[in-house]
């Protein structure tokens, strides 16, 4: 992200707790379509789905608010294990995070979605591109997926950072005006997790220097990255 190193963006991000409610979740065009879809729930077109879109786009919030009308378990795609399916199955509905070409089980996976079949059970994958597309050394798992409906994210659009970015102040409760908001806009990646990150960087600077989080100060914090 410009003038933020990722390090520190990372340990800013861990530092403030993030919440997964649907209250919490804000709707624009690059989510809302996946939104629907997740609220839908149990009227999907397949019992399975993926849910697909790059870092940052909000997939494991929109996980997290299908877990909680599902009663769903999670489970990492890398720590799939084939003998582990039926005890992740066992509630009905299950949410696998982070699936990647070369990075999970293949077999483990074809048996999971086999078993998920064969019992009714719902399955939410997330994903950064659709499984769908992807080479699998398993043939008859490239086929299963190839089939299983995609809803996708794109990152954050202009409207949509302005809104995290005035909501994450206003948990703060700092007035804030539009020159902050436009500034950081410009300046920051486009995620939901950077914007936590810049969000959460400005509000401790400002109570360190007891200052306001304005303009003014972001662009000193900035430029102190850069220089």
């Amino acid at each position: 992200m410009p003038g933020v190193s990722t390090s520190r963006q990372l340990a800013l991000a861990l530092d403030h707790s993030e919440s997964f409610a649907r209250e919490d979740f804000l709707e624009g065009p690059p989510n809302k379509a996946a939104l629907a879809r997740i609220e839908s729930f149990p009227d999907w077109p397949d019992r399975i789905m993926a849910l697909v879109g790059p870092q940052g786009a909000g997939k494991s919030h929109l996980a997290a608010i299908w877990a909680g009308q599902a009663g769903a378990r999670f489970v990492a795609g890398r720590a799939l294990d084939a003998s582990s399916v039926p005890a992740v199955l066992a509630t009905g509905a299950l949410v696998v995070e982070d699936l990647a070409v070369g990075a999970f089980d293949e077999r483990a996976l074809f048996h999971l979605l086999n078993m998920a079949r064969e019992e009714d059970a719902f399955v939410l994958l997330t994903a950064r591109t659709s499984p769908g597309s992807w080479t699998m050394s398993v043939p008859d798992l490239g086929s299963r997926l190839r089939s299983v409906p995609v809803v996708a994210l794109s990152a954050p659009d202009d409207e949509l950072l302005r809104a995290v970015i005035v909501k994450l102040f206003a948990d703060r409760q700092p007035a804030i005006d539009e020159s902050l908001v436009g500034y950081l806009v410009t300046r920051i990646e486009r995620s939901f997790p950077a914007v936590r990150a810049a969000v959460e960087m400005l509000d401790r600077e400002a109570l360190r220097r007891q200052r306001p989080a304005n303009r003014a100060l972001a662009a000193e914090l900035w430029r102190d990255q850069t220089a």
